[in-house]
């Protein structure tokens, strides 16, 4: 056997660098970022926005961020636990959830902005392509954004468009273009941009929940435990295939009509919701003591003396 040399000598990790923590944890695509969030010089103190979509086990997350010199900051934030509020209680990870939570992120957005009135979006839900840009009044621009997926796979039909079409609708000005929408087709098999064909039909259906109506109407044909085993919790809820469209027609005229709803008293949080507040069965105590004006400090050394003096009394009556 020949001689190996050794490459990875003293020199060798004297001069390694470490990547960043999050590239090592797999959380950030640094090149990615880095053409996110970088504006030209000559543009002072104007960040580009990012429209950040995020995915959980049970949750959906739609932000706008900016980033500054050493942190990002968070312009606004929708969630889709939050929908429970405008009539939605199940399904809150799917297609249909994640455009009604863009669509909240945007009508929340515009109308901080004051531009709720300047820009409604698009109010017909047709699953056609729409750009806020395409009607830009030219006193006021409409509130742009970057999309920002992080690490999820961009594939046709993904959820993080489904939030992106949210966002469009309600009248944020996000570039993008119409081939990875649900039901788009590479007609000819070569992958280029004009070669796609969109189905807004199909989108449309998407975005009204009807591929989960489709699936549940399959698995009710397969039987009744393969039904309830997997939407328990629609029939828990008396919720059939066919009300889901106006189930969600319902939540866009919601949102629309009020982004900025408040929490109701009973719902702490995801996933979380409690009839009547149960009392503290070990209530913290207040060991600060509480300030007192001058004149409730007199009464109370008047009502000590009076006590004492009657003690006093007392004590002489016995002998």
């Amino acid at each position: 056997m020949g001689f190996i040399k050794v490459q990875k000598n003293k020199a060798y990790f004297k001069r390694y660098q470490v990547k960043y923590r999050r590239r090592r944890e797999a959380k950030t695509d640094y090149y990615a970022r880095k053409r996110l969030i970088l504006q030209d010089k000559n543009k002072y103190a104007s960040p580009k926005y990012r429209l950040v979509v995020r995915f959980t086990n049970r949750d959906i997350i739609v932000q706008i961020f900016s980033a500054d010199l050493d942190h990002d900051a968070c312009v606004a934030a929708a969630y889709a636990h939050e929908l429970r509020r405008y009539g939605l209680k199940l399904g809150l990870t799917n297609y249909a959830a994640a455009y009604c939570t863009g669509l909240l992120l945007a009508r929340r957005v515009n109308k901080k902005f004051g531009l709720d009135e300047l820009y409604p979006g698009k109010q017909e839900v047709d699953g056609e392509d729409y750009n806020v840009s395409e009607d830009a009044d030219p006193s006021k621009s409409p509130f742009r954004a970057l999309l920002d997926v992080g690490l999820a796979r961009t594939t046709t039909g993904a959820r993080v468009f489904g939030a992106l079409k949210g966002a469009c609708d309600g009248g944020l000005d996000i570039p993008h273009s119409d081939r990875r929408f649900p039901g788009s087709k590479d007609t000819e098999g070569e992958g280029a941009q004009e070669k796609f064909e969109p189905n807004p039909e199909r989108h449309k259906g998407y975005i009204y929940g009807q591929h989960v109506a489709t699936y549940m109407k399959h698995l009710q044909k397969r039987g009744d435990d393969y039904f309830r085993g997997q939407f328990k919790r629609y029939i828990d809820a008396k919720v059939t295939p066919d009300q889901l469209q106006g189930l969600y027609a319902a939540a866009h005229k919601a949102i629309r009509a009020d982004p900025l709803k408040k929490r109701d008293p009973k719902e702490l949080g995801n996933n979380k919701t409690r009839d009547k507040a149960k009392p503290d069965s070990h209530p913290k105590k207040d060991h600060k003591r509480r300030k007192i004006s001058v004149s409730q400090r007199k009464a109370r050394v008047r009502v000590k003396l009076l006590a004492r003096e009657k003690t006093a009394a007392k004590g002489d009556a016995k002998e």
